[in-house]
């Protein structure tokens, strides 16, 4: 290794992760280098990592990783506003690895006070944008059907705002972290039918106001149809990524709710949803880093991302270090 490589995780096949040594990027005209703390590992990953027909081998050095911060290493021609130094949390996409390139627009500038502290930013804008395309208002009952990472931050979110806050989910300990940020009832994700009669008596038959389906798979999408009351918002959170879905057409057409797919693709967006976290943690909502639950080296990149998927007792997140 020299000053002009880096360290960059490879994924080699499915389930195989190599740590190879890769050029070192070089900012163009616009463009930041930065130099990266961290990066957390995204359940979007797993689809790649599993191996499907469409993916392709090897991967680009440090491909998947999107959810980087570090520190401002170099600076391209024309960029303003942005300083060596300077710490931020990053909206790239090759970010497992020791550097990576973003324009100046993918960049949020972190405060001295989260300084030494874990910061997915990406993820975090991704819940903020989430919660605001779900226009929960004081009072409204909110089901949050999963709680990992997102679920928790949506369930902080929707509290704050006067929700009351039902969460469903498969683990024990994410229940419990859903009642620490604020969830008023935690129902356990087994039974369809009983956690559907558990709702309609929560809700004196009514059912949610808004639902936020936060999995990605078909059954929560499902249950979450159910729960979501006439002319409420069915909101999806989940990251439906393993190919088609079916729904019940009957039942959406005769609750007439409205259905929001809360994915942002625009960076403006999303560099917007980072601001608006870093706002959050600053003023004591959630602390991301509490929330990153599993830290590994860049050369355990694949323990996390089996982690991610396996979700040992005590799981929320993983994240690389460097």
């Amino acid at each position: 290794m020299n000053a002009e490589t880096m360290r960059a995780a490879v994924l080699t096949g499915p389930g195989r992760c190599e740590i190879r040594e890769a050029p070192k990027p070089h900012p163009d005209a616009g463009q930041v280098r930065v130099k990266l703390e961290g990066c957390g590992v995204c359940a979007s990953n797993l689809t790649p990592w599993a191996g499907p027909e469409w993916m392709r081998y090897p991967t680009a050095p440090g491909e998947l990783g999107h959810e980087g911060w570090g520190v401002v290493d170099a600076l391209g021609e024309g960029v303003s506003g942005l300083k060596v130094g300077d710490r931020v949390a990053t909206l790239s996409h090759r970010s497992y690895a020791e550097y990576d390139i973003a324009t100046a627009d993918q960049l949020v500038r972190l405060p001295a006070e989260l300084d030494d502290r874990a910061f997915p930013g990406e993820a975090l804008g991704c819940a903020m944008n989430i919660f605001r395309r779900s226009g929960v208002r004081p009072g409204d009952a909110v089901a949050i059907v999963g709680i990992g990472f997102l679920g928790a931050i949506l369930t902080r979110l929707a509290a704050e705002r006067g929700a009351r806050v039902l969460a469903v989910s498969r683990r024990p300990f994410t229940l419990e972290v859903a009642r620490a940020m604020g969830a008023a009832e935690t129902i356990a994700m087994r039974d369809h039918a009983s956690i559907v009669e558990q709702v309609r008596s929560l809700t004196n038959g009514r059912f949610c106001d808004v639902v936020i389906e936060a999995v990605g798979k078909q059954w929560p999408l499902d249950l979450a149809a159910e729960l979501t009351r006439e002319r409420g918002r069915l909101v999806i959170a989940g990251y439906h990524q393993d190919g088609p879905r079916q729904v019940n057409m009957q039942l959406w057409n005769w609750r007439g709710f409205d259905v929001v797919n809360a994915h942002e693709r625009e960076p403006q967006v999303y560099a917007r949803g980072v601001a608006e976290a870093v706002d959050a943690v600053m003023q004591g909502m959630f602390r991301p880093d509490d929330l990153c639950t599993h830290a590994y080296p860049l050369e355990q990149l694949g323990a996390a991302l089996d982690a991610t998927r396996d979700k040992p007792e005590g799981f929320l997140k993983a994240w690389v270090r460097f």
